[in-house]
């Protein structure tokens, strides 16, 4: 049997979804679920990593952050995070210095996770949900290192990574259809007798 594992860039997809007003109902993503429409009847998923940061200045993102984070635990899936970084940059309009926050490690965990699993012998086929084409070294050198292996891409929808294309195995391209059919339910029950939910968040409807 073949055995899957993937790797999740989450704010690859979070980003694809978000630039596309008619995607923001997809947000409360069901990863575990939207694995399974990526692989055959003959194969296992061994493992499903999450790579991801909270926006810690921003409570309410990083609340609904949570509870997306809390509902993929509770299917198995595994987060791993990175971190944010405050960084200065100039407007090209006004050429004014203004802070902002930049995105850090997640193209790294990635690429230390991918190989760390693929030395640990834990997949047969390795699974990328990304378009980001830093993570291309590390797929050389599991191909190099682990030739048996299988090295997949899901493009999330909206993206092309066509650097990505050229060195896996084989490519997918994320659907609309398999968004909408791998939705959390709008309220998750975690403990009927204290009737505790996790509820899909107002601005993902």
């Amino acid at each position: 049997m073949n055995r899957v594992s993937f790797f999740i860039d989450g704010f690859n997809v979070f980003h694809s979804l978000d630039s596309n007003k008619s995607y923001y109902k997809y947000k409360w993503l069901d990863y575990s679920a939207l694995a399974k429409c990526f692989i055959k009847s003959t194969d296992t998923i061994a493992d499903i990593y999450y790579f991801t940061a909270y926006a810690e200045w921003n409570p309410e993102k990083q609340a609904r952050h949570k509870l997306l984070v809390r509902a993929l635990t509770m299917r198995g899936v595994k987060t791993v995070f990175g971190k944010f970084k405050r960084k200065e940059k100039e407007c090209r309009l006004c050429h004014r210095i203004y802070k902002t926050f930049e995105e850090k490690q997640t193209d790294v965990n990635i690429s230390i996770k991918l190989f760390q699993s693929a030395y640990n012998d834990t997949f047969d086929t390795g699974i990328l949900i990304t378009g980001d084409s830093d993570i291309v070294p590390a797929i050389l050198a599991v191909k190099e290192s682990f030739p048996a292996k299988q090295i997949g891409l899901v493009i999330p929808i909206g993206r092309s990574a066509d650097e990505m294309k050229h060195v896996c195995d084989f490519h997918i391209k994320m659907k609309q259809e398999h968004l909408k059919n791998s939705q959390f339910p709008d309220s998750i029950v975690i403990d009927a007798a204290k009737n505790i939910t996790l509820n899909r968040p107002a601005t993902w409807k």
